[in-house]
């Protein structure tokens, strides 16, 4: 297969929650490819600090201060890029949150917090998105970050946020149908645990509980080791480009075979 397969020079890419870990990942793996990435993220100072560590990369890089959760926020973000840009090439929905709260001490405010980022967020993002590639008639991409808890159940008070990512996989599928004959394709990834700062802070307040935690997430992974931001990011590039033309609809586990191992298997011994 030709690596021109892969090129997505000249393409724009818009996406959320791109300050840090996965998402500053992928604005580094798909800018230093030659995309224009218009970075949007709450967070302003770590947008500028992104940009200029893009910058140093050679990446041709533009932010937005954005917050999903609110319609007229991302309203605006995308008529920026269309009076910057014309229309984006790629959508990559990135940004999520999450609680470990139990269901049964889950509060409607935190409730209704987590699917209105996780997954309305998403939406929204996807639908203005869309305006702009149908308005030009052209084909665009669009990926959809969920998680390997949007399929299996982990416990651990992720309740809420399992729920979120269940419905980016079928709100994945959904659009793939509805936009294909606009040439839209739209796929989404399912990462395991990741090495990012948020998840790193995680472990650490975990305290005591670190290590045995650290354990039951590693047996559940046959490849023996928690997901890197730069996996993520490199299953991203391979869905925004024509290596992946006819794919649409799919959602591709990059977990390290923690979705394929049922928990009572064994990894090889007998």
């Amino acid at each position: 297969m030709s690596a021109s397969i892969f090129d997505i020079s000249g393409k724009v890419v818009a996406i959320t929650g791109a300050a840090g870990g996965i998402g500053l990942a992928v604005c580094k793996q798909l800018g230093t490819s030659g995309a224009t990435i218009v970075m949007s993220d709450i967070n302003e100072s770590a947008l500028m600090a992104g940009k200029a560590e893009l910058e140093k990369l050679g990446a041709k890089v533009d932010t937005f201060v954005c917050d999903t959760s609110i319609e007229k926020s991302v309203i605006s973000y995308f008529d920026y890029i269309s009076k910057k840009y014309g229309q984006a090439d790629i959508l990559v929905n990135n940004a999520a949150a999450g609680i470990h709260t139990p269901p049964q001490d889950t509060t409607l405010e935190e409730w209704n917090r987590v699917l209105t980022i996780s997954l309305t967020g998403y939406f929204l993002c996807a639908r203005e998105f869309s305006k702009l590639l149908l308005t030009a008639k052209k084909p665009g991409v669009v990926v959809n970050i969920a998680s390997i808890a949007g399929s299996s159940a982990i416990g651990r008070g992720n309740f809420a946020y399992s729920t979120a990512k269940g419905g980016v996989i079928q709100f994945t599928r959904e659009l793939a149908i509805e936009w294909a004959k606009s040439k839209i394709r739209v796929n989404a990834i399912q990462p395991c645990s990741v090495n990012t700062p948020g998840w790193r802070h995680w472990v650490e307040t975990e305290g005591e509980k670190a290590k045995p935690l650290m354990d039951l997430l590693l047996r559940g992974i046959p490849l023996g080791r928690v997901a890197e931001p730069e996996d993520i990011a490199a299953a991203v590039h391979f869905l925004a480009s024509d290596a992946a033309a006819m794919i649409t609809g799919s959602i591709l586990p990059v977990d390290g075979g923690n979705l394929a191992y049922n928990a009572g298997g064994t990894l090889g011994d007998y």
